[in-house]
């Protein structure tokens, strides 16, 4: 059965809408440590992740007005959330919202733009367990303005400004735009795929957007890519092949450190067959350990046991060879003979091996 939602004093929440929102207040605050009125009316349902992307991009002129609900209800919900945020405990802090927009423009969350309302959307409510940095970090990132946005075309379309049209196109103020109207006409595509690369030529072009494209069948935005300055992408491409290159130098010597230490291995098995089986023809011994101690293949001498040249990995290694270079195993097992009775019938010849490496006889 469902706890019903409670206030900080432990009154249960009387309406509907309480209980809705102080639910969806409490999810988000041991989830992220902070809530937001855009996270909390989104958890409601109300204001949908499409609208508040159209409206950060410049294509809705106030966030209201393609919520779910009347401007009153979202009001009144946002009343309750602050109620609430004061009564828990939380600390205030007022982030500022900017559009993904050439001009960086304050957005706005109401047609009326009361200034009191709007203050209310940006207030973001954070938990007192985060410490006085953490909160103000917390606010810098949240109002971190957010990439400029260019849109993969769909459809046919002509700019509003020019009339061409092509295959990328920038919307501003409902309006669509092509980039040379746009003026990103000069910036270059890196598409998706490199992480660093992309990282590295972003902090490097001092004017960068993300280039989207709506997937249908998903109903959500795809990244392709990104429009940065051509100087830009050069330095992150010089930086990118420096650390290939150290990457390949780091491979190298990896390799070369990992083959020294598989040829100590292998000598050190080589003695310690020998140090068992005295008669054995030191080559034979030399290639029994190249064999069981090739990295990678699985075989005993890759085991614990086989790294510590343990005296009975050694033996079980010299035993498979004999069977199968000295006796007529394999051609039994190729003619169909069950493993366990072509163990059986090649036992004699392997004692006799063991014994003739064991005493020279």
């Amino acid at each position: 059965m469902a706890t019903t939602p409670t206030w900080p004093d432990g009154r249960p929440a009387g309406s509907k809408l309480e209980r809705r929102v102080i639910a969806a207040a409490q999810t988000a605050l041991v989830r992220h440590r902070h809530v937001s009125p855009l996270a909390l009316l989104g958890a409601l349902g109300w204001l949908p992740g499409d609208v508040v992307d159209r409206w950060r991009q410049g294509r809705l002129p106030e966030l209201e007005r393609g919520a779910a609900v009347p401007p009153s209800r979202l009001l009144e919900a946002l009343g309750i959330f602050g109620r609430w945020a004061r009564a828990e405990g939380l600390h205030p802090g007022e982030v500022d919202y900017v559009g993904a927009t050439r001009d960086r423009r304050q957005l706005r969350f109401t047609v009326g733009g009361d200034p009191e309302v709007e203050r209310v959307y940006r207030t973001h409510w954070a938990s007192a367990a985060l410490s006085e940095p953490a909160r103000e970090r917390l606010v810098q990132r949240q109002s971190a303005p957010p990439d400029l946005v260019v849109h993969s075309a769909l459809t046919d379309w002509t700019c509003a400004d020019c009339g061409d049209t092509g295959d990328l196109l920038v919307s501003e103020d409902g309006r669509t735009l092509c980039l040379t109207c746009a003026d990103l006409d000069h910036l270059v595509f890196l598409p998706a795929g490199d992480a660093a690369l992309t990282r590295r030529a972003k902090k490097a072009s001092t004017l960068s957007a993300v280039v989207l494209r709506f997937n249908r069948s998903r109903r959500r935005h795809d990244r392709l890519g990104l429009l940065v300055e051509p100087p830009a992408l050069d330095s992150a491409e010089q930086q990118c092949l420096g650390d290939e290159a150290a990457r390949l130098r780091r491979r190298e010597r990896d390799r070369e450190r990992r083959a020294d230490q598989d040829v100590a291995l292998m000598a050190r098995m080589a003695e310690e067959i020998l140090r068992l089986f005295p008669r054995c023809p030191a080559s034979r011994a030399e290639a029994i350990a190249r064999h069981t101690g090739l990295r990678g293949s699985g075989r005993v001498g890759r085991s614990a046991a086989g790294r510590a040249v343990d005296e009975d990995a050694m033996t079980r290694a010299v035993f498979a060879s004999i069977r199968h270079e000295d006796t007529g195993y394999d051609r039994l097992l190729m003619a169909g003979v069950p493993r366990t009775e072509a163990r059986e019938r090649i036992g004699t010849d392997i004692d006799r091996v063991l014994a003739a490496w064991r005493s020279g006889s």
